[in-house]
Formats: C-alpha cells, structure tokens, sequence
C-alpha cells in the first residue's frame, strides 16, 4: 500500500466483451484478438451504464479487445484512455488458441496445476496487474473513480493482490464474465473492500447490521 491519504476512490475493474475465442473456448491469453460483433455491443451497453458511475480515470490493457471496450467508455464520457502493458492478460504460453479440451488432453499434468507451460504463474500475474492496479489508484483524488477495463484471470489475480487475499484461497473468488465488472470501495485505513462482484447493473448501496464503513 502507498503513503497516499486515505479518501473514497472507487475501482471498477472490466472485463473486456466477448470475442470469436471466447466463443470457441479458447485460451487467448496475449493474444491480440479483437471483440466480435457481440463483444461491441456490450461493450456499448456496459459504457452507458458505468459512465453513470461518473468516472474520473480510465485505464486499458493495450491489447485490442480490452483497448476496444475502454474506448466506448471514453466515447461516452469524454476521457482519454491510458494504456498500460501490465494490465495485460496471463501469458498462456503453449496453451494460447488451444480450447479447454486440446489443453486438457495434451497437458493434463498441467492442467490440473493450471500452470501453463512457458506461460505466467498466477503470482506472476497477480503481483503485475496488482502493482499495475495500485499505481493507477496513487494518481487518483481521494474522491476518484477508476475504471480498468482489463482481462478475465488478469482482474481477477489482480483483485486478490490488492485485496491482501492469500494466494491459497485465489480460486474462491469467481471469475468475470465478458463486459461485467467488479467494483472496490477503500476503506478507512486505506484497504479496499469488494463491494460489487461479476456485477452487470449499477452497484446499490447495502443496508443491513453489518460493519458499516461510509467510505466504502
């Protein structure tokens, strides 16, 4: 964690729309595939939604299905798009244009670790999208809200990072589907909360007995 003041950032970690890959399953790790029709529209969908969100930072993957969702967020809002090479998805190694049943059958070994060969650990990806992550919170007021429009394992991993979640639970935490997103809320001492997972809606605020923290 920085020195930084604590304040109210809010992180909006989105995952990019749909691609001919996803569709057909396959691992596309650094690949550069572009969204589909689909993943364009939702991409569109999405942007009107979180530009309600009046959002102050928005930062991209360089990679052209999660530069392509950040742009209709841009288009909506009027912000500039930073790109940043660390937000980049998991390096697949041999895995990458293999579907889930040519990785299962050729590397079983490795399936079972989720370890592709030649490719990033998920320590390797959580602390570079983690350290990607907190270096465009620092940037931000304490009253900012930063939109991240990234990868499935990349937000993810990330998310466990800056959470402080130990790696031996990483795989509780579910994955984002295409467009979706997850929203962070700091905390009093400067941590964060997860305050909306996998979210395809606008985040509601949360009315119970539970530990309130008006800055989350």
């Amino acid at each position: 964690m920085s020195d930084r003041q604590p304040g109210k950032r809010r992180v909006v970690l989105w995952r990019h729309g749909q691609t001919a890959w996803n569709v057909e399953n396959r691992f596309q790790g650094k690949t550069d595939i572009p969204l589909d029709d689909t993943g364009l529209q939702q991409a569109e969908r999405a942007a009107r939604l979180l530009a309600a969100l009046s959002p102050t930072a928005l930062v991209a993957s360089p990679l052209q299905r999660a530069a392509a969702t950040a742009q209709a967020l841009a288009g909506v809002t009027g912000l500039p798009v930073q790109h940043d090479r660390d937000l980049v998805e998991r390096d697949g190694g041999a895995w990458e244009g293999l579907t889930g049943k040519e990785i299962r059958e050729r590397y079983p070994a490795e399936y079972a670790t989720w370890q592709p060969p030649g490719g990033e650990t998920s320590a390797q990806v959580a602390k570079r999208v983690g350290t990607a992550l907190e270096r465009a919170v620092d940037a931000l007021p304490p009253t900012g809200v930063l939109v991240v429009a990234s990868h499935g394992a990349a937000l993810r991993l990330g998310m466990c990072h800056i959470l402080g979640f130990p790696e031996e639970i990483w795989e509780r935490l579910g994955g984002l589907s295409n467009c979706s997103w997850s929203v962070l809320g700091e905390m009093r001492d400067g941590g964060w909360r997860l305050v909306e997972h996998n979210a395809g809606t606008l985040p509601e605020p949360v009315m119970s007995d539970d530990s309130d923290d008006s800055s989350a």
